[in-house]
């Protein structure tokens, strides 16, 4: 009979026990490299530390994932936040990098560590606090107005305001964001009111909101307003500017808003304005307004000089001007534009290097000069004027005229007092009556076009009619 030795009989019971049991991975508890996950659109980047032993325990399927707990720590319906690529992490310890979900929001957050081959959990790490700011700017409250009024034994409403826009932020717009609501105790120091996206103010103070993202610092706060008593039947408030004061009126209409109150009349320059009577006004004219506001037992009133910074621009020549050859024309702008950029064109095509307030013509054509200015109110302002030759003065209007391309007596040229810029109605007829020109803007141009040579010689005829009623009749014989 053999006899065993204690060597044979370990190896016997290492060949009885499964290889999943032999294959076990410990993993320490996460260390975190932060104290707060207090997330952004432009920060979400958190690192966390941890070992496992023994090094050579791993499979070459294994990954590591980082789960997320809830707010309150629990894993119940825990959040995967990373994920390991398979055999990716083979060597201890191991320091790995994670992203918070958007709709994160709490305080007693924690993570812990998995292995998938072999299969093992870390205990939880540390709890911390962790939330995604989704919005993180000032944002507006009472319309930017500085002031609220209540009547005696009433209150003022606060609310947050929505919707958002360009100059707005609003909070609003993110439905899963709460709000804690504060009164100012001192220039630097607050105390807690409520929660809510509105406020109910029965006592005088500076109040402002600010989105709850718990102990994490942010940007989302409001601007303070300073809530008061009614001392009198009549108290004053102030108006508010959707587009500031001075206003850009080229940006569009701004919108004027009052204080909250039961019913509203607003005025410009002392006079009612018919059907005004809600706590919002759009203009786009510059003046003075005021409302009147009904806060239920007593009332307030409320003005501002509204002001628009556009600008005027004007140039020293007509819209028509006639340019004799070999002569120029000097035409300068005169613009109250702060900091103007100035562009001149010819027939639509832009003049390279005139950039001047003045530019000397020198020839025929359609011309335009933009303006433009650059500081307060960004906005552009188009002058056009024509410049021409002067038509031929002649002394009689003449019966005949060869339309054969020489150059000479091409058209119908008549005395400058009927052409362009006189006002005078200009006809030509057809021997048949029908009317072949009717203008009062005539250009010494008939016939544009080349005349059907039916006849021989074929005859029109003319009247022209002086804006002081003087006609002038006669007969235009038309030869090759």
């Amino acid at each position: 009979m053999r006899n065993f030795t204690i060597l044979d009989i370990l190896f016997i019971i290492l060949a009885l026990i499964p290889s999943t049991l032999l294959a076990q991975v410990v993993i320490s508890k996460p260390s975190l490299g932060f104290t707060q996950a207090c997330a952004s659109s432009s920060f979400n980047s958190y690192d966390v530390t941890f070992s496992f032993s023994p090094d050579g325990s791993l499979e070459a399927s294994n990954q590591f994932i980082i789960e997320l707990s809830d707010g309150n720590g629990s894993f119940a319906n825990a959040t995967t936040v990373y994920s390991s690529n398979a055999g990716a992490i083979t060597t201890s310890p191991v320091t790995l990098n994670f992203a918070i979900p958007e709709e994160t929001a709490g305080e007693g957050y924690k993570v812990r560590v998995k292995s998938t081959a072999p299969a093992a959990t870390s205990s939880a790490s540390n709890a911390f606090a962790a939330y995604y700011k989704i919005q993180d700017s000032p944002f507006s409250i009472n319309n930017l107005i500085e002031t609220g009024v209540y009547c005696q034994g009433g209150s003022y409403l606060l609310t947050i305001d929505n919707p958002g826009g360009a100059m707005n932020d609003s909070p609003l717009q993110y439905p899963n964001l709460t709000f804690n609501w504060y009164r100012e105790t001192s220039p630097t120091t607050s105390v807690f009111v409520a929660s809510g996206e509105s406020l109910e103010v029965s006592n005088p103070g500076t109040y402002f909101v600010e989105t709850n993202y718990g102990t994490c610092t942010s940007n989302s706060f409001s601007n303070r307003v300073t809530v008061s008593e009614a001392s009198s039947d009549t108290s004053s408030s102030s108006i508010s500017s959707s587009l500031g004061n001075p206003y850009c009126s080229t940006n569009g209409p701004t919108t004027l808003s009052a204080i909250n109150g039961k019913a509203y009349q607003w005025f410009k320059d002392g006079v009612e304005i018919e059907g005004a009577t809600e706590q919002m006004y759009e203009t786009n004219e510059a003046g003075t307004y005021s409302v009147r506001i009904d806060l239920d037992n007593c009332s307030a009133s409320a003005s501002i000089d509204l002001v628009n910074t556009d600008f005027t621009s004007e140039i020293n020549v007509d819209e028509r001007n006639l340019l004799p050859s070999n002569e120029t024309l000097m035409v300068e702008v005169t613009t109250t534009a702060v900091n103007p950029i100035f562009e001149w064109y010819l027939n639509d095509t832009l003049i390279s290097g005139a950039i001047e307030n003045s530019y000397e013509v020198s020839q025929e054509g359609n011309y335009k000069v933009v303006v433009q200015q650059t500081q307060g109110c960004t906005a552009a302002q188009e002058l056009s004027f024509t410049v021409t030759e002067p038509f031929p003065n002649v002394a009689n209007i003449p019966n005949v005229i060869t339309p054969n391309g020489d150059g000479v007596n091409d058209t119908w040229v008549i005395p400058q007092e009927y052409v362009s810029g006189t006002n005078t109605q200009v006809m030509v007829l057809s021997s048949q009556g029908k009317v072949v020109l009717d203008t009062t803007d005539y250009q010494n141009n008939w016939p544009e076009n080349e005349l059907s040579f039916k006849d021989v010689n074929p005859v029109y005829y003319y009247i022209i009619k002086t804006p002081n009623q003087k006609i002038k009749k006669g007969s235009i014989t038309v030869l090759r």
